[in-house]
């Protein structure tokens, strides 16, 4: 073979080498840029924006127990850890469910780092093959109403109960004497003051009632702290005079708040009440009202038997009671400083308390003041109710 016809060939085949080389290098290249393989998501589509509008707390676990998602409610609740739930039976029933693909629902008590512990139900279903949705309700509040529900309508029976049975031995006493004159009349004496105190606490828990139905707020009305006051003082003007006690009333003149009539001087009732009931005989109890920047307080001052620092936080609750043996002796029922501290809330105002034992209590209610258009003269006043 001639010298150029080899050369030919020689250059033929570089031109094929060359072109299987280019040809390769763009299949790589199109294999390369080409679309990338399909994967199943996770997370089914539109599950994220149902979390984000869901009041419940929502959690999504894969299936390595990951959190894939969850919404706020759910981290402000704390039951998500970092990616993981962190509460143990939480993930277990995530994983009984992942197993069998049966949904599930029950009652969970997780701890606070603060103390204390929330009550929640949970309900987890399968979403999907590979992840599980878990679905968790906030129920302390409604547990703690309950729980107070239930304590009260125990006090109450309680409560009840005690002057029903003494109504009942004295009326037995009664009938044993019956040639004694004057042992009928004694036990007489004791029936009508059990027979008062009943009739006091089915009244102070039905005006209770009737304040837990009503919002004052609804329709509010500027109440007069003058009249209010007057008829607090003339409620307790017998129990008074029976101890020799003089009720001053001291402070400016025309000033309202804005609120409910009733519910303000029930309030204001029951805290004279109780300063006259606590007093020592021959002492004073003083009603003060003055301004304090958008409010107006009125504080109820007595000089009596005090009240323990220990037991400051406990008087506004529902039959609780300092002395038991105190309070039997002077008909109290235990609810009329809740009745006061209920009124304070519901007026978007505030019951305040200071007391040393031996020198007496000061009672402060604060309620919204409301303020006349055209000026109203604030003058001093002094009242005085003596046996």
């Amino acid at each position: 073979m001639d010298p150029t016809m080899q050369a030919f060939l020689a250059a033929l085949i570089g031109a094929v080498v060359s072109g299987a080389a280019v040809l390769a290098w763009h299949v790589s290249d199109r294999q390369q840029r080409g679309p990338a393989p399909v994967v199943e998501p996770l997370l089914p589509p539109g599950v994220a924006a149902v979390l984000s509008v869901l009041r419940s707390s929502a959690v999504v676990v894969d299936d390595s127990d990951a959190v894939l998602k969850a919404s706020a409610p759910a981290y402000a609740l704390g039951l998500v850890r970092g990616s993981e739930l962190s509460s143990d039976e939480l993930a277990t029933l995530v994983r009984q469910v992942r197993r069998d693909g049966q949904i599930r629902e029950t009652e969970l008590v997780l701890p606070l780092r603060e103390g204390g512990a929330r009550h929640v139900t949970a309900r987890v279903a399968p979403l999907g093959s590979r992840v599980v949705l878990a679905l968790v309700e906030d129920r302390t509040r409604e547990r703690r109403v309950e729980e107070v529900r239930r304590d009260f309508v125990a006090n109450v029976s309680h409560e009840l109960k005690t002057p029903v049975g003494a109504i009942r031995l004295l009326s037995e006493a009664v009938a044993d004497a019956a040639d004694d004159p004057d042992a009928v009349k004694r036990f007489a004496g004791r029936m009508l003051l059990e027979s008062d105190r009943l009739s006091n606490l089915v009244q102070q828990i039905i005006e209770l009632s009737r304040l837990q139905a009503d919002d004052p707020l609804d329709a509010p009305v500027a109440v007069d702290v003058d009249d209010v006051v007057r008829v607090a003082i003339d409620t307790s003007t017998i129990d008074a005079q029976a101890k020799r006690i003089a009720v001053v009333a001291d402070g400016e003149f025309g000033l309202r708040v804005w609120g409910n009539e009733q519910q303000v001087g029930a309030a204001v009732t029951n805290l004279v009440a109780n300063a006259v009931a606590y007093s020592d005989p021959e002492s004073t109890v003083t009603v003060a009202t003055r301004v304090e920047g958008d409010q107006v307080e009125i504080s109820v001052v007595d000089q009596g038997i005090g009240i323990p620092t220990t037991e400051l936080d406990r008087i506004f609750e529902r039959f609780y009671r300092v002395d038991p043996a105190r309070h039997r002796s002077t008909g109290g029922t235990g609810l009329g400083l809740s009745i006061v501290k209920h009124v304070a809330a519901t007026h978007g105002g505030e019951i305040r308390v200071w007391s040393a034992e031996g020198q007496g209590s000061t009672f402060t209610l604060s309620l919204p003041r409301h303020v006349a258009t055209a000026a109203t003269p604030q003058m001093h006043r002094m009242q005085e109710v003596r046996p």
